[in-house]
């Protein structure tokens, strides 16, 4: 009986559920603030504002550039669409035949956008999508998603809400949705709509109260109605369905154009709308750029660059590409991650004030304190430097601090001018390899920059299989790839590679020569071969010919073209072993070089079965509390209830005994020595003591490790086997 009346008193507080929201202003952190973050919890904070400056205004550029490219990106996709909807709304302004033949089918002008699986990137293709056909086609802009519009009550709520800019007022109670206007209240309808659009064009020199005219001023006149289904996938079919059949109704009233926003395939609106209500669109498709080729071009124009000091380790880039291929295919992930090393970096190392550009880096130079030095020289690859010095170099770079900062000013612009002759060959080396069979070296650029960066390139078995197929190479393949050359090397900014031009351009001219003169020799071997044929007729010169084909192929030797594509290929190894060398192995590449890839991968790919437990078996590890410190094994009452609840729950079976559970759970927490409690104090304890193991209980059932068990009514079963 006491067992029925705790289990019933347990499920009674089962029941209650509160919910306090969080207040919505947020608190704002000062830059100074900030600032001091990054000398909390370090020994070294000297320059710790400087650095958070100079972070600051680094990211702050790379953001600029990163706009810039999806901007370009954009453009195209975003010109097809406004072509689009001009076209759609030009047709409703002049009301010609062809949207008269369109408002009697009832079609409604859609795009379908398919935009790739990556998700996460949507809502800014979208948010950039609405800004631009506000700024040139239409102020009425309407952006849905499938968690705001479970029906169509919903829908069209949320479309009046934002068309109209103004609080929508819904009451449950009477089953309509209204919209307060100037105090008005108006039903919620496609009728509705349409009477109120024809309130806000009836003017003839119509202009948006936000906006000025533009040189398509025309389109004012009638401006379409937008609405994005921005996950066209998730919507109910219902919803849709109700939404395209009442919208067909009113298309000759209201010049509405829709767009879905498609991940998969546009083969997903046959499947979700049946042909009556799919005929009712008129349906034209749209193809966003790759998400892969969108990453090639971040990388290109970020990383491959001497444009930005900063610079990640072949580690630290492999991880924030493995996260991109083989978990979301999300660029702006992959643009987290590398702010995320950005910031850890200007964080972690203290020379990374210097993390600028070269003029900038060389006055903070002049200004380093004693200890700065001292850290430079604790740099590994600055001991690898002072090792190869002489003695007496040796004995100045470690006690005279002046005399540092006049070798540290050199090796910054040696490490300069490593990056300036780094990318240019990278990119050559790349046109050579991209088009091999089996790519040995990789497809994309960014797999043979990691190459580089990694170690020693021209040292690995995949290099050797690409140079010996590049001594395979056709002749107007190696022209081509020659050509492009000479381009990347001709807009490169290193000052060393005039030379190279001129070698590339001896090249060219040396294969265009060899081929005006085998188109001769070609000539005189056709002449020379028909006098000799009418010659050599009889048996014995023919016996002497067979003869010196086949002494001909047991010492075979190079033509002219094939000496040319070896020298050509010798050349590109030379420029291989000069300038790809490894980052590593550059002096005071710790200044802009990012390497920590563990913290890296802690923070963006985690492991939350091993945090969990970590969590919930040793609170300490994340709460800091001393109090919270215990044994192995041992389980200590002043930890959070959850713990204890998660460590009693390790010890017992497939099925655990809720009663059993609680009275362990009640002994843990009530063993506190030297208190002696009445009968009525000890009934209040009980009580709270039930409250805490039914919150914790609840707790473990969300995070997944336990759940009601249909066996026994007073168990519950377990869903993990113990720790990690």
């Amino acid at each position: 009986v006491q067992k029925g009346e705790k289990l019933a008193h347990l499920e009674s507080q089962h029941l209650g559920c509160f919910v306090f929201k969080p207040n919505s202003k947020k608190r704002r952190i000062s830059s100074t603030a900030e600032g001091d973050y990054f000398s909390e919890g370090k020994n070294d904070s000297e320059d710790s504002g400087l650095r958070f400056a100079t972070c600051q205004l680094l990211w702050k550029q790379i953001n600029s550039e990163m706009e810039k490219i999806q901007d370009e990106l954009n453009k195209q996709l975003f010109d097809n669409l406004i072509n689009f909807l001009r076209q759609s709304h030009s047709e409703f302004q002049t009301e010609s035949t062809e949207w008269m033949c369109r408002m009697k089918s009832s079609e409604i002008p859609t795009a379908a956008l398919v935009l790739g699986v990556n998700v996460t990137d949507h809502d800014l293709t979208f948010k950039s999508l609405s800004e631009v056909l506000q700024d040139s086609i239409t102020p009425y802009v309407v952006s849905l998603q499938a968690k705001e519009c479970p029906g169509i009550k919903h829908l069209l709520q949320k479309l009046m809400g934002q068309l109209m800019n103004c609080y929508v007022d819904v009451d449950d109670s009477e089953e309509e949705e209204c919209v307060n206007i100037s105090q008005k209240k108006m039903r919620c309808s496609m009728a509705s709509l349409s009477q109120w659009y024809k309130d806000v064009t009836k003017k003839s020199g119509f202009e948006t109260s936000s906006k000025k005219r533009t040189s398509s001023s025309r389109h004012w006149q009638s401006p379409p109605i937008v609405v994005i289904f921005k996950d066209m996938e998730s919507f109910t079919t219902k919803v849709l369905q109700d939404f395209i059949v009442i919208s067909s109704q009113h298309i000759h009233e209201i010049p509405l154009v829709l767009i879905f926003g498609i991940a998969t395939s546009p083969m997903i609106i046959h499947r979700l709308l049946p042909h009556s209500v799919s005929s009712l669109l008129c349906i034209e498709l749209f193809q966003s750029l790759s998400c892969k080729e969108h990453m090639a071009t971040v990388i290109d124009k970020l990383l491959l660059t001497t444009q930005f000091p900063f610079k990640l380790s072949e580690k630290v880039l492999q991880v924030l590409i493995n996260i991109f291929l083989y978990h979301d295919f999300s660029v702006q992930n992959f643009i987290k991650g590398f702010q995320l090393s950005v910031v850890e970096h200007f964080y972690s190392q203290p020379l990374s004030v210097l993390c600028c550009q070269l003029q900038e880096a060389k006055k903070r130079i002049n200004s380093l304190s004693h200890n700065q030095c001292e850290n430079i020289r604790s740099l590994p690859s600055f001991r690898r430097y002072v090792e190869s010095q002489v003695s007496e170099k040796q004995i100045a770079l470690l006690t005279e601090d002046n005399f540092l900062k006049e070798v540290t000013q050199t090796l910054l612009e040696d490490l300069n001018s490593y990056h300036e002759n780094y990318f240019p060959v990278l990119r050559c080396l790349h046109v050579f390899t991209s088009s091999l069979p089996k790519y040995p070296l990789g497809k994309q650029i960014r797999e043979l920059h990691c190459a580089c960066l990694g170690k020693r390139v021209w040292e690995t078995e995949e290099y050797g299989s690409a140079v010996q197929l590049m001594r395979m190479l056709a002749k107007a393949e190696l022209v081509a790839i020659l050509q492009k050359c000479v381009e990347i090397f001709t807009s490169s900014s290193g000052k060393q590679f005039s030379n190279t031009i001129e070698k590339m351009e001896e090249f060219l001219t040396r294969f265009q020569n060899l081929e005006v003169a085998e188109t001769n020799d070609i000539q005189d071997v056709s002449v020379s071969s028909q006098n000799e044929l009418q010659k050599k007729t009889d048996l014995y010169h023919l016996q002497k010919t067979l003869l010196e084909l086949k002494e001909s192929k047991r010492s075979k030797k190079l033509t002219k073209f094939e000496m040319l594509r070896f020298e050509v290929v010798d050349f590109i190894e030379s420029l291989v072993r000069s300038y790809l060398t490894p980052a590593e192995m550059q002096t005071l590449n710790e200044v802009v070089y990012f390497n920590t890839a563990n913290t890296l991968r802690e923070h963006l790919n985690a492991a939350p079965r091993i945090a969990l437990h970590t969590a919930l078996n040793n609170p300490y590890c994340y709460l800091k509390n001393q109090t919270l410190k215990s044994d192995v094994g041992c389980i200590s009452n002043t930890a959070p209830d959850i713990c204890i609840a998660y460590k009693l729950h390790l010890e017992c079976g497939r099925l655990i005994n809720l009663v059993d559970w609680l009275e362990a759970f009640s002994t843990v927490v009530t063993a506190v020595e030297g208190k002696d409690l009445d009968s009525t104090a000890t009934d209040q304890m009980d009580e709270i003591i039930h409250a805490r193991f039914i919150r914790a209980v609840s707790e473990l059932e969300l995070l997944g490790f336990i759940k009601p068990s249909k066996q026994k009514t007073d168990h519950v079963a377990r869903l993990t086997w113990g720790g990690c």
